[in-house]
């Protein structure tokens, strides 16, 4: 991405990341997003601050000129995407804000040349690999926990049942 170009999403990138915040939000029902949008102090609103925070400090990673951290970028997305992983939603739904900033990007960048577009959308894909791998990871644990937690209940159960006996020596 030439510096051009660099510089002119940097100018913007209050705009771009408050249009970004706003996508996410999208996401919650009217009640969550408005508490999530006007409080975005770290201990009043953590969610809100977690996902505002992550997403300045992806967009920073984004319009490096260097090439991208991985290890950066999947500490950061680590924090929004265990938010999300929780939440009773699709994993489309849950990572579609990474691929709706090209739009914010295309919309905000008007006078880019679309071949420097179009090596950020290429970044933006490589986040949305990370998220996905992420995400599912997320949701494998959560389903162990399950899981572990209904086989205790179950076998707790048994056990006030007195169908479960221990075998002396084992």
């Amino acid at each position: 991405m030439s510096r051009d170009v660099r510089d002119l999403l940097s100018r913007k990138k209050s705009a771009l990341l408050e249009r970004w915040f706003d996508i996410v939000l999208e996401t919650y029902p009217s009640e969550s997003s408005g508490f999530l949008k006007n409080k975005k102090r770290q201990f009043a609103n953590p969610v809100g601050y977690t996902i505002s925070q992550g997403l300045e400090d992806l967009l920073d990673e984004l319009l490096q000129e260097r090439e991208m951290d991985i290890e950066k970028v999947s500490s950061v997305l680590d924090s929004i995407i265990r938010i999300r992983a929780v939440q009773d939603v699709t994993p489309s739904q849950a990572l579609a804000f990474v691929f709706r900033l090209k739009k914010v990007l295309r919309e905000e960048g008007g006078t880019a040349p679309s071949e420097e577009i179009e090596a950020l959308e290429s970044r933006i894909d490589a986040i949305a690999l990370i998220s996905f791998d992420l995400f599912m990871k997320c949701r494998e644990k959560i389903y162990d926990l399950k899981a572990n937690e209904l086989r205790n209940m179950t076998f707790r159960l048994l056990q006030k049942a007195k169908l479960v006996c221990e075998i002396p020596g084992e």
